[in-house]
């Protein structure tokens, strides 16, 4: 029986340290289960490259990735790129001349340099692979990061709004600039918006945090039934104005709730999507990207078979945010220590590999 363990967004060399890995003691139920497997993914955004120089990301987050490849002693690992590391694999989608499907595997050479850079630190026997958008884990199980899903997302994030403007500008005029149906049109939307995020990064500017810190705030204010302040109740007034504005515009569909049942609700909403666009035959699908773990005990089944009864499966992050875990309960949806494994003959079982620390092992350090 073979086995295949998939974590996403791990986010290691975040400038905050919002990234639990590096965090003492941390990677160690995550190694103990790469040590019982025979296969490890990364479903990207493994690599925090949107708030950093690579070089300091690639340096901060070394000792993680060498210790990784100790435990897979020789076995297999196979990185996809997200939103936040997209430049893994620039190399292979600038030098690609046919279509994109579902599945591209190739060498880290032919990734990017930062690519190979990145595999030199699992060690020198280690069998590094990359795949992009996503990979086939089984016949009926496939697996991406998931970042086409902000095609779709009607919750109006500085970053959706730059897809919107993107897409008005690069495709053709005569139909919607959401009205994609490929993987290459997928990234003719989203690659110009993960350059500039990363050309930023490159000038020593600091850029977004893997946990979304700022459209957090702005859902703190907007939600928060304490905020009495006249700004705070000005910005709650004034934002389905700006929101209509904004759909007026042409770049929705946008909605102004921000409850976290509606952000759970228009990722799925959007994954889903992606799934019948891209017509995925699969029985599941496994992505990462909104940091939202799930399905969970609680949760509506529902939300989580597409219209054609694809069953959908997220992968979680492994990212302490202070926004969606302002209590520090454990039993969040939201909180870090997410995989999934892979097993012959059997569905996709979700781990959650840090179920018993508590906030204060996890939480960000003030330090970079």
């Amino acid at each position: 029986m073979s086995s295949t363990l998939v974590v996403a967004d791990l986010h290691v060399g975040d400038r905050a340290r919002a990234d639990v890995l590096r965090r003492e003691g941390v990677a160690g139920p995550l190694l103990d289960a790469v040590d019982r497997i025979d296969r490890v993914v990364l479903l990207g955004d493994s690599l925090e490259l949107r708030n950093r120089p690579a070089s300091e990301a690639l340096a901060a987050a070394e000792p993680f990735f060498r210790a990784l490849g100790e435990a897979l002693a020789g076995k297999p690992v196979v990185i996809l790129a997200g939103n936040h590391d997209h430049a893994l694999v620039e190399r292979f989608l600038a030098r690609n001349d046919e279509p994109l499907g579902l599945e591209q595997r190739f060498s880290p050479k032919k990734a990017s340099d930062l690519a190979v850079k990145l595999a030199e630190q699992f060690g020198p026997h280690a069998d590094v692979q990359f795949a992009y958008p996503g990979v086939w884990l089984r016949e009926d199980v496939y697996a991406m990061h998931g970042h086409y899903l902000d095609v779709h997302m009607t919750v109006p994030t500085l970053e959706r709004l730059s897809i919107a403007a993107s897409g008005r500008l690069a495709l053709d005029h005569s139909r919607p600039w959401n009205a994609v149906f490929s993987v290459d049109e997928y990234e003719t939307l989203l690659a110009p918006v993960y350059a500039w995020s990363f050309a930023a990064a490159q000038s020593g500017r600091p850029g977004q945090g893997p946990a979304g810190a700022a459209a957090g705030r702005m859902w703190d204010t907007l939600r928060s039934k304490r905020s009495g302040g006249l700004r705070a109740q000005a910005l709650a007034a004034g934002f389905p104005l700006a929101v209509a504005a904004l759909n007026a515009a042409g770049l929705g569909p946008l909605r102004s709730e921000l409850t976290r049942a509606e952000l759970r609700q228009a990722g799925l909403r959007a994954m889903s999507e992606v799934v019948e666009r891209l017509r995925i035959r699969a029985r599941h699908v496994l992505f990462g990207h909104t940091h939202r773990t799930g399905m969970l005990e609680g949760d509506r089944e529902p939300e989580w078979l597409t219209p054609n009864g694809v069953q959908l499966h997220n992968c979680g992050s492994w990212v302490y945010s202070n926004t969606f875990l302002a209590d520090g309960d454990p039993a969040s949806a939201y909180w870090p220590g997410g995989a999934i494994l892979i097993e012959d003959g059997t569905p996709p079982q979700l781990l959650r590999l840090l179920a018993t620390h508590v906030a204060a092992e996890l939480s960000a350090s003030p330090t970079a």
